[in-house]
């Protein structure tokens, strides 16, 4: 491949974005170096909230995304955050008393919510496996699979297979069991199997325990056989406890996200049927998405489409950091000219649109033209260095890859 070559530009480009701007901007901009840990909210330009509450998910991604990098590119910076964010995490998030994970600390680091959210166990798992990966810490490791055993023994249907979205702070059942104030109150979510898949899959990397590498196959299973429509190549968002469908939203992210994630899943399970399987899945997935929430005209992926059939076109910051990652993984797999554009031309829109190139970081939001959404926070209880961190080191190995390939 020449220096023009498209796939040279992306990646020279994705690396710039991550040790330029994504990496720096978290590890000042975001420490709260009064109170402990990182900042629970940072407005538009920049402004840290010393009083707003630290969330657990929050704290995890920091987690991930700071030993994701380490482990790729050994910097000081990036152990000093990763040590700093596992050290906050178990300090102030770990419950001595019942196991698990909060949901919410205040600003101070005290218990605000102690539900145990699956999701945000979950993201435990991820970021601590990853940050045994990256640094041999076993204390981290062993926590994992702590993390691991709470969700199998109290988070797990025995009859359906599934894992409830949540219980308290010592795993009771309870009535209110959302997500977040926009979901559906509802037993099971695509959301967290989806994200329970990817923590498992990592941790499976992380030890020689056969118990994670066994689950992580009936989740890969359960997200092919009920949530990912064979039909459409939609994801189905919320199930009863008969996994009866309660969503007909379209979440064009999820999709794009998840077309990957199925393949990354089935490639460390190590079944060659899976991982065909997952492959042929992500491809019709990430056509779908590409036939009726991609904007062709502007480039990037469109929020949702409503059951009546309204696109909201509004992007945020996240599917378009998975949009580039799932439609490369779907050139990848097809070959096809389309993908490898597709993903291109997501990367053009936020370079031009998303990435904050004065204040720094990714905004949350903008339009369908690309115009800032206003009101919206570069930090708070989801918003974090996740997605976009994991979308350019993603970038960066995928077409090493292909360039490897190539030059054979």
């Amino acid at each position: 491949m020449t220096t023009t070559d498209p796939l040279t530009a992306l990646r020279a480009a994705a690396e710039r974005e991550l040790v330029t701007d994504i990496m720096p901007y978290w590890s000042t901009v975001a420490v709260d170096r009064d109170q402990g840990g990182f900042f629970g909210s940072i407005s538009t330009y920049g402004r840290p909230d010393p009083s707003a509450g630290k969330g657990g998910v929050l704290n995890a991604r920091i987690l991930w995304a700071f030993s994701a990098a380490l482990r790729r590119r050994p910097e000081p910076l990036y152990r000093e955050m990763a040590d700093r964010a596992y050290a906050y995490l178990v300090d102030h998030f770990w419950d001595p008393e019942h196991s698990g994970l909060y949901w919410e600390v205040d600003h101070l680091g005290g218990m605000l919510q102690g539900r145990k959210q699956t999701y945000g166990q979950g993201f435990g798992i991820y970021a601590m496996a990853e940050y045994f990966r990256a640094t041999g810490v076993r204390a981290a490791l062993d926590r994992a699979i702590r993390l691991f055993e709470d969700i199998e023994t109290r988070a797990l249907d025995p009859i359906g297979g599934g894992y409830w979205e949540a219980r308290g702070r010592a795993w009771q059942p309870i009535d209110d069991i959302r997500l977040s104030a926009i979901d559906l109150n509802a037993p099971f979510s695509m959301n967290t199997h989806l994200h329970l898949l990817e923590a498992y899959t990592t941790l499976a990397l992380a030890c020689d325990d056969p118990r994670p590498r066994a689950r992580l196959r009936a989740l890969l299973e359960l997200m092919l056989d009920r949530f990912i429509d064979a039909e459409t190549g939609h994801l189905t968002l919320f199930f009863d406890d008969h996994w009866q469908s309660l969503s007909n939203v379209i979440s064009y992210g999820h999709d794009v996200e998840t077309s990957w994630l199925i393949c990354e899943a089935a490639e460390v399970i190590g079944d060659q049927v899976l991982v065909s399987r997952a492959r042929t899945v992500a491809v019709k997935m990430a056509d779908a998405v590409l036939a009726g929430g991609f904007d062709t005209e502007f480039g990037g992926v469109y929020r949702d489409s409503k059951p009546d059939g309204h696109v909201d076109t509004r992007k945020d910051w996240w599917p378009q950091a998975e949009a580039v990652v799932g439609f490369l993984n779907a050139y990848q797999i097809s070959g096809r000219a389309a993908h490898l554009a597709a993903a291109i031309k997501t990367w053009a829109f936020i370079d031009a649109f998303v990435i904050d190139h004065v204040a720094g970081e990714w905004h949350t939001q903008v339009s369908r033209e690309g115009a800032l959404v206003p009101g919206l926070t570069k930090a708070d209880f989801w918003k974090c260095p996740y997605h976009d961190a994991r979308a350019m080191l993603e970038v960066m190995a995928r077409i090493d890859h292909l360039e490897q390939a190539a030059s054979r």
